[in-house]
């Protein structure tokens, strides 16, 4: 019996040997590593901080944006159709920013477009988004922006920020300082590799979109009443815009369109711009133009502004310079002549840009 007993107690030693053996250094138990707040945020529906890995929204989820959120260098943040952000009303540091070397895919579709807003959807309730890149700008390499300091500007015309397919975007335009307001979309130094189509940018307080420099090229373009310039570029932007309409039936904008500073020549092409509250339609600041084809102005009181006294010339419509008389008492202040009253862009067919909103 005591033999046995002795046996037993041999076994459970060598047993609990194993146990610990097999528990031991060589063999650890997986420990899960720490989620970064970002992360947890986004998986809990929230939208603030920096992002600094690859994250896909889920279209199941309705964010919320509740301050700012960055997609860092060599991350990419993929937000596929029907997904809702909305973001807090009033939030002067509330916004989405790109920053160089970083993408957004934003791939909504026709039926299913990608909704950027507020609750009440009002202008000025918060900062829109901003994309910096790579691609050549009169700023400079490195250049710093208004919105957030960030840096963009580089020698890479092809870069690459990613995608933006069917996105609506609406009640931008909150206040940076005392002077400035953030655009629905501010693209700054965006190279051609960067695909912008089908686009919507609803009740803005200040542009509707503004390109700082870069070569990209954005089609169809959906602008109604922002505050400021539906279109608005400058530092040597040579990208396009290929089907653009732009409603105005709020009174006190500013203009349809605004370039300024250096002439990079961009692309116009089958724009329609219909105003029920007068105003003015064209705005060339410094020496800045551009080439226009396929021009519809309608209700405007001033066609053509060019408010430094840039040439004619500079502005080039159905491939000749701005045909345009001065206006009774102005000396910078015209109307167009020709060249404004094509057909008006059909957009029956955008009904994406109401869905959801």
């Amino acid at each position: 019996m005591k033999k046995l007993v002795t046996n037993l107690c041999n076994v459970a030693f060598h047993i609990s040997m194993l146990v610990l053996t097999s528990c031991g250094t060589d063999d650890p138990l997986p420990i899960e590593p720490p989620v970064e707040t970002v992360i947890e945020n986004l998986n809990n529906g929230r939208m603030q901080g920096t992002l600094t890995e690859n994250y896909t929204l889920k279209s199941s989820v309705q964010y919320n944006l509740t301050g700012q959120f960055i997609v860092a260098e060599g991350a990419k943040l993929s937000i596929p159709a029907g997904t809702r952000i909305i973001a807090d009303a009033g939030g002067t540091n509330i916004y989405i920013a790109v920053l160089k070397g970083a993408q957004i895919d934003i791939n909504g579709n026709a039926g299913d477009p990608v909704i950027m807003t507020s609750v009440n959807g009002e202008a000025g309730d918060w900062g829109g988004l901003t994309i910096c890149g790579k691609a050549t700008t009169t700023a400079g390499v490195d250049a710093t922006a208004e919105v957030g300091g960030f840096i963009y500007g580089g020698t890479d015309d092809a870069d690459n920020s990613g995608i933006i397919k069917y996105l609506v975007i609406k009640g931008t335009g909150a206040q940076i300082n005392s002077e400035s307001q953030y655009n629905g979309i501010s693209f700054y130094a965006v190279g051609s590799g960067t695909l912008v189509d089908n686009i919507a940018v609803i009740n803005g307080a200040d542009d509707g979109v503004e390109f700082f420099g870069g070569t990209v090229e954005v089609s169809n373009l959906y602008l109604e009443n922002n505050d400021d310039d539906s279109i608005d570029w400058t530092e040597g932007w040579s990208g396009s815009v290929t089907n653009a309409y732009i409603s105005h039936t709020v009174a006190g904008f500013s203009t349809v369109f605004e370039g300024d500073k250096d002439n990079g020549n961009p692309i116009f092409t089958n724009i329609t711009a219909i105003s029920s509250v007068g105003g003015t339609a064209l705005q060339f600041k410094k020496q800045s133009g551009g080439t226009i084809t396929g021009l519809h102005l309608s209700g405007y009181d001033v066609d053509l502004d060019m408010k430094d006294g840039g040439a004619l010339s500079n502005v080039q419509i159905e491939g000749a310079d701005a045909d345009a008389t001065l206006m009774n008492g102005e000396t910078k202040k015209y109307t167009l002549n020709s060249g404004k009253s094509v057909t008006a862009l059909d957009i029956s067919g955008w009904t994406w840009r109401n869905i959801g909103l």
